[in-house]
Formats: C-alpha cells, structure tokens, sequence
C-alpha cells in the first residue's frame, strides 16, 4: 500500500481554524479508504471521489498516525504534480518522477506559447 501524506499544514492554505490540515493521497481508493480507515478517519469524508483530485484532509494527529503506519511524507508541489500526472496517465507516479515530468509539461507548454 503507497499512501501519501502533504505538507500543507506548514502553510497558511493548512490552517482550518485552530487546526493543521494536510491531504493523503494515493494511488487507489481502496489504499487511500484503508489507510483512512486504519488511521480512524471516516470513508465518507473522501473529497473529490472518483477524481484525479482524490484525497482526505486530514489533520496533523491523523497525519502523523498515518506515517507510523507507513504513509511516505510529500510536498504540495509533489502532490499536484502528482495529481496531474494521475489524470495524464491513470496512476499518482513516484512522487519525483511526477515532479520531473511536470516541470518538463510546464516547460514544453511554455514554449509552445513562444512559438506560437
């Protein structure tokens, strides 16, 4: 099971009242319900179910407890690159070859801009 964990809880964008939220992710709803489930967090909490954008917030208690049971610690950068490579090809990818692939779409699209 590849399960993932953001650290958008170190941004002002992870502050939910009194709160630190973060996202976990992975590659498929059944890891991603499974770890929620071991971690304690209910399954109907799922945001964009079904989606590329498939995750939990979830908060930094539940964060950690989700990486002593194995969730590996990303970047929000990692998890959007990630999320669109999900969407590109059906699967998150590493979380630096999703990054490296996504740098590379930004700069081929830039330079199509250019020539164009």
């Amino acid at each position: 099971m590849t399960v993932y964990v953001d650290d958008m809880h170190l941004t002002d964008l992870g502050r939910y009242g009194r709160m630190r939220m973060c996202h976990m992710l992975a590659d498929t709803t059944d890891e991603l319900v499974e770890m929620a489930r071991r971690i304690g967090v209910n399954p109907k909490w799922i945001q964009k179910a079904g989606t590329e954008r498939e995750h939990f917030d979830i908060a930094t208690s539940k964060r950690a407890l989700a990486v002593a049971t194995g969730a590996i610690e990303i970047t929000m950068k990692q998890a959007a690159a990630m999320c669109a490579h999900r969407r590109e090809f059906g699967l998150l990818g590493e979380p630096n070859a999703a990054m490296s692939w996504f740098l590379c779409r930004v700069e081929a699209r830039a330079l199509d801009r250019v020539e164009k």
